[in-house]
């Protein structure tokens, strides 16, 4: 498993508000979490998504397409991956970790 931080910046848009173009994103992660090809989490800057490196790249595109079909003239996409092959790598896996240190100190 890997786990990109994604954030889409739809430009060129009639408002300054994104949270439409946001929601249809959901509608496309929302897809695939069902059929268990993924897990995200959105956040308040941008969404995690945990799943294999194949699909994950599958996904960051058809996202990053979604502003274009709800009208936005451009879309900025920054991703960030942590892909980790030594063991397994979930996003419950890293905050537990991090968890238990803080406890640990």
């Amino acid at each position: 498993m890997a786990i990109a931080d994604v954030s889409i910046i739809p430009i060129g848009t009639s408002s300054t508000s994104v949270s439409a173009y946001v929601a249809y994103i959901q509608q496309v992660l929302d897809h695939y979490e069902k059929e268990k090809q993924i897990r995200y989490e959105l956040t308040p800057m941008s969404t995690l998504i945990e799943a294999e490196l194949t699909v994950l790249f599958e996904v960051i595109q058809k996202i990053h397409e979604a502003p274009f079909e709800q009208g936005a003239l451009r879309t900025a996409t920054s991703i960030r991956i942590d892909d980790r092959r030594d063991q397994p790598l979930t996003m419950e896996g890293k905050r537990k970790s991090v968890q238990e240190k803080r406890i640990e100190q």
